[in-house]
């Protein structure tokens, strides 16, 4: 049965390809990339020789999409990949995916390496689950908007951001959060210049004036999730944080109250403790 297979690649160290995506990269008929030149580098450095290399990336994913069909259609496999890390996730590839499988052919995983689940196994907030948000808005309006209403989570919150808003994104993460919330900050996973550090969202400013570097690479950010007080559940907080931006502390949290049934000392505390 022809199949697209997803196939997850290297964040950076390049011994993190697993044998079985080797071999699916060599079987296949055609390789689906994101950056077909950043991709013949990894496959040149395995000594893999694509039949067909072919560009797949956000600008023509859903062109691509088509002549992947077109390909499995004539019973050739295929196997898509990104430039580092699982397809699909915060990377293209999901749209084309959607297409392949209305299409009714296969799509099966070779999973590996994925930015959000490597700082996450080294982020050690066991409490709850959490929830993948990737990047956030460019803009820094629509970006405080989001961070708002994601204030009250109480998993942990996974972000990818760019080097060039990540000391913004911090700063909005610890307006709308709280300076106490602990974050998690892994940069170039996986590379020689891997960095981790785990610091309440009121050093993180520092932290990164501290070394110049640091504001460089990829980064992946955890912010563990809000201590919630009892009886009051995350839309009730959703909606304090909201009121919060527009009126008087006292006034936010009468309304909230009265709008979602939560008891007011709860979202009287809460509310306290975003502002300090």
């Amino acid at each position: 049965m022809p199949t697209l297979y997803v196939v997850a690649t290297p964040l950076g160290n390049l011994r993190d390809l697993s044998p079985r995506a080797r071999d699916t990269l060599a079987a296949v008929d055609v390789v689906a990339a994101e950056d077909t030149r950043h991709s013949q580098r990894l496959l040149d450095a395995f000594g893999i020789r694509a039949k067909r290399l072919l560009a797949a990336h956000q600008h023509n994913e859903q062109q691509a999409a088509g002549i992947i069909i077109e390909c499995l259609a004539e019973g050739r496999h295929v196997a898509l990949i990104t430039d580092a890390g699982t397809p699909a996730i915060s990377d293209p590839g999901a749209r084309l995916v959607a297409r392949v499988r209305e299409a009714g052919y296969t799509v099966s995983p070779v999973p590996g390496a994925c930015a959000a689940v490597a700082a996450l196994s080294v982020a050690g907030f066991k409490e709850g689950g959490f929830r993948f948000i990737g990047f956030l808005p460019p803009k820094t309006q629509s970006r405080r908007a989001a961070l708002m209403l994601l204030s009250g989570e109480r998993d942990a919150l996974v972000f990818y951001e760019a080097p060039h808003r990540v000391e913004a994104c911090v700063a909005d993460m610890m307006e709308a959060f709280g300076g106490g919330r602990e974050i998690l900050i892994a940069r170039e996973l996986t590379k020689l210049h891997e960095e981790i550090a785990a610091m309440p969202l009121m050093d993180a400013g520092a932290w990164f004036a501290a070394d110049a570097n640091r504001v460089r690479g990829e980064f992946v950010l955890i912010v563990r999730g809000a201590d919630v007080p009892d009886g009051v559940d995350a839309d009730a907080l959703r909606i304090l944080g909201l009121l919060l931006d527009e009126l008087p502390l006292k006034t936010a949290v009468r309304l909230a109250a009265e709008i979602t049934g939560a008891p007011r000392k709860g979202l009287y505390a809460h509310a306290l403790k975003q502002q300090q």
